[in-house]
């Protein structure tokens, strides 16, 4: 596990005053889990917060030219990898390639040119996960082209024997769960229903134990290991599981402005109006594509329209 740091070791970390870390959280989206009644801060992604505010950076080295190498990482989604897969399939002289992580981390790696493209859950009005704000410098250094709007919620056992219904019946005595790690939307989504409710993780059967991605939490679901995990439609329905819907949130790819016409991104873009995606969101359910290819803002705390 990250190493944990408290309210006052966080507010030194970031010479501030400890009141300051209050608004940081609730305005500024500083990465933060309370348990037992105590907030503490994953100095990892406290660290990718910092980084992803920095202004004026310095020029980092870009990637090799294209060579017919797509590099692709941030936050997991089942269309994404029917994308990549279609792709390698599709293009022989060319191969994407996929490495997960969340958002924040996805960020990170195309700012400092690990990657072309990363999968970003963009929080809209519906689903104010916390989304992390993209500073306004970086964003003018994105393309950001929409995948899709998706719909977030708690992945159930089959028939959904505990009658589970909302966010607070995790708190049942009965009630086991599987939670997705700090940095991931259903993780930042479930917390913000929790604090809604006034409920602390301590209360939850399982809150302290995480998956990273969205197929492992609907597994675990399948297997037994427990009765509910935070997750997406889409899951649920290919491994044949209930689900409890939340909310929908928009899914984007970020892509550096410099990469974006390779002829590899353009051609992995060029998917994005195919059958093919068109033909797994039906099949999996869970999927508005009503926004998808199209370019979007991120958001940068005063979006365009």
């Amino acid at each position: 596990m990250d190493e944990m740091l408290t309210t006052r070791q966080v507010a030194k970390y970031l010479n501030v005053n400890e009141k300051m870390i209050y608004a940081l959280i609730a305005e500024k989206g500083l990465p933060a889990s309370k348990v037992t009644g105590k907030w503490l801060f994953p100095l990892d992604l406290v660290r990718q917060w910092v980084e992803n505010g920095t202004q004026n950076l310095p020029e980092q080295a870009k990637l090799p030219p294209y060579h017919g190498l797509v590099l692709i990482c941030g936050a997991d989604d089942p269309l994404l990898e029917t994308l990549v897969s279609t792709f390698n399939l599709k293009h022989s002289e060319h191969m994407a390639l996929s490495g997960q992580a969340d958002s924040l981390g996805g960020l990170k790696a195309l700012r400092n040119n690990l990657c072309h493209i990363t999968g970003f859950r963009s929080a809209d009005e519906s689903c104010d996960t916390g989304a992390p704000v993209i500073d306004k410098e970086i964003a003018q250094t994105l393309a950001v082209v929409n995948l899709c709007q998706r719909e977030q919620g708690l992945i159930v056992q089959k028939n959904n024997p505990l009658g589970i219904s909302s966010v607070k019946d995790l708190s049942q005595k009965e009630v086991g769960m599987v939670n997705r790690r700090l940095g991931t939307g259903a993780r930042q989504l479930l917390d913000r229903e929790l604090k809604g409710l006034g409920l602390g993780g301590e209360a939850i059967n399982g809150y302290d134990d995480c998956v990273s991605r969205h197929m492992d939490a609907g597994l675990a679901i399948l297997n037994g290991r427990a009765h509910v995990a935070p997750g997406i439609r889409s899951v649920a329905n290919l491994l044949g599981l209930d689900f409890i819907s939340l909310c929908w949130e928009r899914f984007d790819l970020f892509i550096n402005k410099d990469s974006f016409f390779d002829q590899g991104i353009q051609l992995f873009l060029a998917m994005l109006k195919g059958k093919v995606i068109q033909r797994t969101a039906d099949e999996l359910g869970g999927y508005d594509l009503s926004m998808t290819g199209k370019m979007v803002y991120p958001d940068t705390g005063n979006e365009e329209e």
